[in-house]
């Protein structure tokens, strides 16, 4: 009977493949147990403690609030201290907290306060349904333009993305600096981190916005529960594509069939130098005078660039136009004595200074202007030598 009898499966290795009589379906894991005052059987053993620091211009803010914030942790036993010297504020527990996953969260409330999220929103974080995140987004993008014009993007014209980010995750959502804090459910924490570390590696946060609001949607339906909703999200793709980058051809070689030359060795370079006869001694000689040459050769280029500077540029010589050069030396000399001579003689007449020219006269005029400014006809060279022949 024994022998009939099934034998049961072995349990294998993965969980997976195990039963699991502690998973249920009507029980919510994410649900967080209330922790009233009179919960915990004794007082904390041990003291622990948190330390953050803030930056100079937050100083002003929490000197401002620290009463509020000292008298909204005693309410939960947790002491909180304010260094200005050293710009830290500390928090921790004492013999009348209560709750001993208070100082965790009194913890994150000081985080808030240190990036610039004012006290009544960062003191939810007391809460037991709010969580918190702090998203560092410095080193997302080395270039400073880039890394300012992203973060720009996730404020949006007026802060309209930032609100629709902030409806859609049912989060809280401050930008200063280099981080990015967020207070909300864990759920929406989790989105809100994936969306902005796409935004600063260049994903626009409208397609986020656009996916998030039609998970929103679908959400509502329960007959897509447990369907895959990848056919109603929208895929976008980027429309900027590369420049094709130009393949270099290799410029084919004629064939031959005789085989490449053998490259020569180092040993037969130097037998051919004559470097290989030489001993250690000679070989160090050499060297050093091939150094000494380059380094006074570069010694002498240096210096003729550092003189060049103290050399005075050459400048162009001034050429005026030939016809406006004779215009401003007037007549020539022998015209002004061939006119006086000819003024000189008996039976020529003066013209008196005020006399109108005649007409004769006026035309002779023109004809000297006009032959003062002709350039001189070139002169035959035979006709000279003949005349000097002859003389």
């Amino acid at each position: 009977m024994a022998d009939d009898a099934p034998e049961a499966k072995r349990p294998t290795k993965k969980m997976k493949n195990m039963d699991k009589p502690w998973e249920d379906d009507s029980v919510d894991h994410w649900k967080t147990d209330p922790f009233a005052k009179g919960d915990m059987s004794s007082a904390l053993t041990e003291e622990s403690s948190f330390a953050v620091l803030f930056p100079t211009y937050r100083e002003q803010y929490l000197r401002e609030v620290w009463p509020q914030v000292t008298s909204t942790l005693k309410e939960h036993g947790i002491a909180c201290q304010l260094d200005l010297i050293e710009g830290s504020m500390t928090v921790k527990t004492t013999r009348k907290t209560w709750d001993p996953y208070m100082i965790l969260k009194a913890r994150d409330m000081i985080k808030l306060l240190a990036r610039s999220v004012n006290l009544p929103q960062a003191s939810k974080i007391l809460e037991d349904d709010v969580a918190s995140d702090i998203i560092k987004i410095g080193s997302l993008c080395p270039n400073k333009e880039r890394f300012i014009k992203r973060r720009d993007r996730l404020l949006g014209p007026n802060g309209s993305t930032l609100k629709a980010i902030e409806l859609l995750t049912n989060c809280y959502v401050m930008v200063q600096g280099n981080t990015v804090a967020c207070m909300g459910p864990h759920k929406g924490l989790k989105q809100v981190r994936k969306l902005v570390e796409d935004c600063m590696h260049n994903y626009h946060p409208v397609y986020h916005i656009k996916a998030l609001m039609i998970r929103r949607e679908l959400e509502k339906d329960p007959s897509l529960a447990h369907e895959s909703w990848d056919r109603f999200l929208p895929k976008f793709k980027k429309k900027n594509s590369k420049r094709p980058k130009k393949r270099k051809v290799d410029k084919e070689k004629a064939a031959t069939p005789f085989p490449p030359p053998q490259m020569p060795r180092k040993v037969d370079l130097q037998l051919e130098s004559g470097e290989y006869f030489l001993s250690s001694e000679q070989k160090q000689a050499r060297e050093l005078e091939r150094r000494s040459e380059k380094q006074a050769e570069g010694l002498k280029a240096s210096q003729e660039k550092r003189n060049a500077r103290f050399q005075p540029p050459k400048e162009a010589k001034h050429v005026p136009f030939p016809a406006a050069a004779e215009k401003a030396a007037g007549p020539a000399t022998e015209d002004l004595v061939s006119s006086i001579k000819a003024l000189s003689k008996p039976g020529a007449k003066r013209r008196a200074p005020d006399a109108p020219m005649s007409k004769e006269e006026a035309k002779k005029a023109k004809k000297a202007e006009i032959a003062h400014l002709l350039p001189e006809p070139k002169k035959n060279k035979k006709k000279i030598l003949k005349s000097k022949s002859a003389s």
